[in-house]
């Protein structure tokens, strides 16, 4: 089924520039506004403590291979309790050890992770703040990066999906504002991991349709961004990594009003971005990418998420190390759809797929090697859950192992993934 793709015109533009420099002295209006309320709460003394532990900094290119899990979830086996945390563990061989120093307890929801490129920072997001972290290079143990003046946030912004520019000058997350698609923007101080508020962008749905925000993609080559909205439809933007110039491209309206873009995924040669669809007309939508961000639907498509009669509900999304396969979690189904991919992005399903996976499958990455392909799961059975590609039918994932969050005896609630590259 093929849907309408709309230009961002020079109108739209024009407000989109408007709405960018509003935006940009709305937040650092808010910033200081959520500052100023937070000295004045009880009870939350330590959210922004003074500087007291050194600040960290990044020990170079991670020689280690490491994830590292957001998990947000009520307890139920000591009383009904909040519980926010970054769990890391080291992958070895088939294994996922725990490492010492990377279990972090957070004062909010987590909502998004990013690690940098060059493996030197960890970087957490929600409830309108950003925290960092150190990375140690060897250990994948965590220090926290703390500001001189506000302590533990690096910056406030309400995202609900963050990624790292390739080159890791730039830290770009997806707001959750529903009046208009919210690029928020920060450089990143590459010695010590501090941010600062960039202008981002800023644009209005030319089809006035509800904005749902929920992942940010950014393109290997770093030249493109695709923000999926949910029944807002996608919108797609150029991007400067020299200036950081974020420009809006082009719009895809929703296919119908019951049909939300969830997530996307560019190749690595930014030619094809992947788009996974809920709701009616569940599936991948592969469009080419033209000139200056156009996109253009590839014959086919929807390429099925081969469920059945079960609801897929997909909500992540990625292509692993080779560019040869793409797989899709399934938040709904508990699953993980694998397809292979064809010249001109035509997708063709992987045998055995859709493969079993966690209860509610939230998020999913692939390790340095490439070797493995990481899942998490809100419902946990497991939360996380490691699988090797099997070494006689191409593309198809075999648990290799798993490992929990939280409390062993009930589902850790694990909402984002990162991986060192």
């Amino acid at each position: 089924m093929d849907r309408q793709v709309q230009e961002c015109g020079p109108v739209a533009k024009g407000l989109t520039a408007q709405m960018s420099s509003k935006a940009s002295f709305l937040r650092m209006y808010g910033a200081l506004a959520v500052l100023a309320g937070l000295a004045c709460m009880t009870g939350c003394s330590g959210f922004f403590p003074p500087l007291s532990s050194g600040s960290g900094s990044g020990s170079g290119t991670t020689t280690g291979n490491f994830v590292y899990v957001a998990s947000s979830f009520t307890s139920t086996s000591s009383g009904t309790s909040s519980v926010y945390s970054i769990t890391g563990f080291a992958i070895g061989s088939a294994a996922l050890t725990a490492i010492s120093g990377a279990t972090e307890s957070l004062l909010f929801a987590p909502q998004t992770l990013a690690v940098t490129p060059t493996n030197s920072y960890l970087y957490v997001a929600g409830s309108g703040v950003i925290y960092g972290y150190a990375i140690n290079a060897t250990t994948g143990a965590l220090t926290q990066v703390l500001t001189a003046t506000s302590g533990q946030a690096l910056a406030n912004a309400n995202m609900v999906s963050m990624v790292v520019s390739p080159d890791g000058k730039w830290l770009l997350g997806l707001d959750v504002n529903q009046s208009a698609v919210v690029i928020d923007e920060f450089g990143i101080d590459t010695s010590t991991g501090l941010l600062t508020l960039e202008a981002g962008a800023t644009q209005a749905l030319t089809s006035g349709a509800t904005i749902v925000a929920s992942n940010l993609a950014i393109s290997p080559k770093g030249d493109y961004l695709a923000a999926s909205l949910g029944t807002g439809g996608l919108v797609d933007f150029t991007f400067a990594t020299g200036t950081g110039l974020v420009t809006p491209a082009g719009q895809l309206t929703a296919l119908t009003s019951s049909s939300a873009d969830q997530a996307a995924v560019f190749d690595s040669t930014s030619s094809t971005l992947y788009v996974a669809v809920s709701g009616t007309n569940a599936g991948v939508y592969p469009y080419t990418i033209g000139s200056g961000g156009a996109l253009t639907q590839v014959s086919g498509a929807p390429f099925s998420l081969g469920t059945g009669d079960t609801i897929p509900g997909p909500a992540s999304i990625l292509i692993d190390k080779t560019g040869k396969y793409l797989y899709v979690g399934n938040r709904t189904a508990g699953s993980i759809s694998g397809f292979s991919i064809a010249t001109g992005g035509v997708l063709t399903a992987l045998s055995g797929s859709p493969y079993v996976a966690g209860t509610t499958v939230t998020a999913l990455g692939y390790d340095s090697t490439g070797d493995y392909l990481l899942s998490t799961a809100s419902g946990g059975s497991p939360d996380l859950e490691m699988f090797s590609f099997d070494a006689t039918t191409a593309g198809k994932l075999d648990t290799s192992t798993t490992a929990s969050t939280g409390d062993p005896t009930e589902p850790a609630g694990a909402v984002a993934i990162a991986l060192t590259h």
